[in-house]
């Protein structure tokens, strides 16, 4: 239990205090709509917030934001005004969207519950005056996790559920993963830090450990039910179908070793598939909003990017990153991009994959 309050204590409230130094937020113009019945009855995990951008004169694109609590929490849309000051501005819906922790619900839970919130937007979106073809998401931490795997199963209808809306798809159109968990069986092995077990760990956890943020996720110790960890990641889904995923990770991460993020790009590359991966050297793990705006932060940072014409690859090369460097991304897919085909996929008929 002593590792389970390190990983809470420590994956939670560096991104609160991070928060507390932002500026003001924008209050949502719809809070608390329910996309889901709740479950249990008391629970937040099947709320959203919609912030709206100035009126205009036609729909508009929605990004979902689910902030990140390495599962413990159903308070995702609560760290999405930040984001939407940054998206409004430049006529883009947000979407603050709570999915239940890993004491409400073991995986794939938490996947139904964000597909369950873009299909809700897919159906109910026009009333609010948003596109519900042209949805994008993002994420920090396992929120950036609930967005790569939320963009890599799109076409895969094993992994639809029947929470909330159903009947529609729930692919999205674009993906932003800040510092995501893909591959937890290696996380350990990648850490920066060694895994240290006992009362000599401190404010140090193992995510091998039963009690790990993964752990409880896959609601069992994740060496000992590879099967049900590997389901959890979402690199094993990736296909031809799936949306543009731009992935920003520091190397300085402690929690979240800077290999996942890279495994998710690697493997992505790999499928000849549109991705941006950005690689920050002195950037630790939560302020994704300094990833794009803290110079400290952005010191010496990466990009490269793949692209699925030609199966173009573009190396390694110094940049800074922007709030502009993603705006660009989200209007180059959601906005400059032919309206997107948003079909349900039927059962068993899954585009080919990538290992």
């Amino acid at each position: 239990m002593k590792g389970l309050v390190g990983a809470a204590l420590a994956f939670v409230t560096a991104p609160l205090m991070a928060q507390a130094a932002e500026p003001s937020v924008p209050v949502p113009a719809h809070a608390n709509i329910a996309y889901a019945a709740a479950e249990p009855s008391t629970g937040r995990g099947h709320l959203l917030d919609l912030y709206l951008p100035p009126q205009t004169s036609a729909p508009v694109p929605v990004v979902i934001w689910t902030g990140g609590s390495a599962w413990m929490a159903d308070n995702g849309k609560d760290s999405a005004g930040r984001f939407a000051a940054e998206l409004n501005k430049h006529g883009y819906a947000v979407a603050g969207v709570s999915i239940r922790s890993s004491s409400q619900v073991k995986f794939p839970g938490q996947l139904y519950d964000i597909k369950a919130a873009i299909r809700w937007l897919r159906v109910n979106g026009a009333r609010y005056g948003i596109d519900g073809n042209r949805i994008g998401i993002a994420g920090d931490s396992s929120g950036g996790w609930a967005t790569a795997i939320a963009a890599t199963t799109g076409d895969v209808p094993e992994l639809e559920g029947n929470v909330g809306t159903t009947g529609v798809s729930s692919a999205v159109q674009a993906a932003i993963a800040f510092y995501p968990p893909t591959r937890f069986t290696d996380m350990d092995r990648w850490a920066l830090r060694p895994c240290i077990v006992g009362p000599q760990a401190g404010m140090q956890f193992c995510h091998d450990e039963p009690d790990s943020p993964e752990s409880m996720l896959v609601g069992c110790p994740i060496q000992q039910c590879q099967n049900k960890a590997a389901a959890a990641d979402p690199t094993r889904y990736i296909s031809k179908s799936d949306p543009p995923i731009m992935i920003l990770h520091g190397e300085s991460d402690k929690l979240v070793p800077h290999e996942q993020g890279e495994l998710l790009y690697q493997t992505l590359n790999k499928a000849c598939h549109e991705s941006v991966f950005i690689s920050l050297p002195t950037a630790g793990h939560g302020r994704w909003h300094g990833f794009l705006t803290d110079d400290k932060l952005r010191e010496g940072a990466t990009i490269r990017s793949t692209s699925n014409q030609g199966c173009e690859v573009k190396s390694a090369q110094l940049f800074t990153p922007t709030i502009e460097t993603m705006i660009a991304f989200l209007d180059a897919h959601l906005k400059q991009a032919p309206a997107p085909s948003t079909e349900l996929p039927k059962l068993g008929a899954r585009s080919e994959r990538g290992k």
